[in-house]
């Protein structure tokens, strides 16, 4: 998770939220890692989680990671849990929840919802309030 919020400090560089991702594989190597980067690119889908999950496909050649956990320092939102069902990532971590728009648990459940196909293990607060403070200070500021 520490850097998962590394690469969320570097975010707001380009005027973006300070949300940091990782995907890593059962031995804990990391895959890929993503910084959000909607402003950057000016690309609404490029959160955290869809930079990491992208980089982490490509450095293994495939669409699914399975047997991999996707760390990230906010609870991931709708768009975000979806991708990470859709590459079926075995477990999602989270740092800071998300009660506007949080999809593992907060506002929706996504990731552990009966009714979907799939379904990931979800492990939230991990360092949430070292997680939580950019976020605040971002906001209060910007």
């Amino acid at each position: 998770m520490r850097i998962a919020l590394t690469e969320a400090l570097v975010a707001p560089q380009t005027g973006d939220i300070p949300i940091g991702a990782l995907v890593v594989d059962a031995t804990g190597r990391i895959l890929g890692r993503g910084k959000n980067e909607r402003e950057a690119r000016q690309d609404p889908t490029a959160h955290a989680e869809i930079v990491a999950i992208r980089q982490a496909c490509a450095a293994i050649g495939s669409s699914r990671l399975e047997g991999c956990t996707l760390v990230t320092t906010l609870e991931p939102c709708a768009m975000c849990a979806g991708a990470a069902l859709t590459a079926r990532v075995d477990r999602v971590v989270f740092g800071a929840w998300d009660e506007k728009a949080g999809a593992a648990g907060s506002r929706y459940d996504l990731l552990r919802d009966r009714r979907l196909p799939l379904s990931a293990e979800v492990i939230g607060g991990v360092l949430e309030a070292e997680c939580a403070k950019p976020l605040t200070e971002f906001f209060r500021t910007g």
